[in-house]
């Protein structure tokens, strides 16, 4: 059976002054319906290239992106954006700001009165029903991330892509911002791929984080299940054996398998300096 997102052989290469630069090598990924999944690693890893691709902003150099056995080629509704700065229009309000991408997509499949309902209907979802009518600069920077979530999520989007989107929020701010992140996704069901730095964002969120290799030419390195019951309580996963492995495999990724790598590319990279060096007359 295919999967419902793969993404197939994917080599990313960027032209530079220097010459070209291999961002990512063989990056290989199926993804079910349904399923959140967190990509995690280093700055500098790719974890944004690797969205990007699947939202159809970059095309890859090798491979590509498969939806619905259909290859991604260009931005689609189907595939909606969620980035750290919510990139509100100022001088619309939340609701005009909603509003516009579900013009966008639903102009000749609703009427007036439906599109006002389901406008609504999604800034109700992120809880920001009561602030409708007020513009960016009068809300709080977690108010605004909501709205930017409810603009996507009003395209009516098969999958969601968040790039660190609790990135910019302090942390109890955050924290609300995940809990209602796991609301929604419980409730739609929307195949969610999230860009983080953060283990306990990861854990907390995903069925699957995708842990990536430091760059040039990054790949995956490792895949973890999160097999921990959903709805899921932050407190009591505190205590909780399975989120405490895998926060621990993660962080053994993160810290010291790719430490180790990166330890054997310089010794690499010292020792081919050293051989290149002339041997200076006597």
């Amino acid at each position: 059976m295919s999967s419902f997102l793969e993404i197939s052989k994917m080599d990313m290469v960027f032209p530079t002054a220097k010459g070209d630069f291999t961002a990512l090598k063989n990056v290989n990924l199926k993804i079910n319906k349904g399923e959140f999944i967190s990509l995690i690693g280093h700055s500098g890893c790719g974890k944004s290239t690797v969205l990007n691709v699947v939202a159809g902003l970059y095309q890859a150099s090798k491979g590509g992106v498969l939806l619905n056995n259909s290859y991604v080629t260009e931005p689609g509704p189907e595939r909606a954006v969620v980035f750290q700065n919510h990139s509100l229009l100022p001088w619309l309000t939340a609701y005009q700001n909603v509003e516009l991408a579900v013009k966008q997509v639903f102009a000749k499949k609703m009427n007036a009165v439906e599109m006002k309902e389901w406008i609504e209907y999604n800034l109700k979802l992120v809880h920001m029903d009561h602030a409708m009518h007020k513009r960016p600069d009068e809300i709080s920077g977690g108010m605004k991330q909501r709205v930017g979530i409810a603009r996507a999520l009003a395209m009516q989007p098969e999958v969601l892509l968040m790039d660190e989107p609790f990135g910019a929020l302090d942390a109890l701010t955050r924290a609300h911002m995940q809990d209602s992140l796991m609301e929604i996704q419980e409730e739609l069901k929307n195949t969610v791929i999230m860009i983080t730095h953060d283990v306990d964002e990861a854990v907390l969120l995903s069925d699957r984080i995708v842990m990536m290799t430091n760059g040039p030419a990054a790949t995956i390195g490792e895949i973890l299940a999160v097999n921990i019951e959903r709805p899921r309580d932050r407190l009591d996963l505190a205590k909780d054996v399975e989120y405490n492995q895998c926060r621990s495999a993660v962080l053994t990724f993160l810290y010291e398998k790719q430490r180790k790598v990166e330890v054997i590319k310089s010794h690499a990279a010292n020792t081919t300096t050293i051989k290149k060096q002339p041997i200076a007359a006597a």
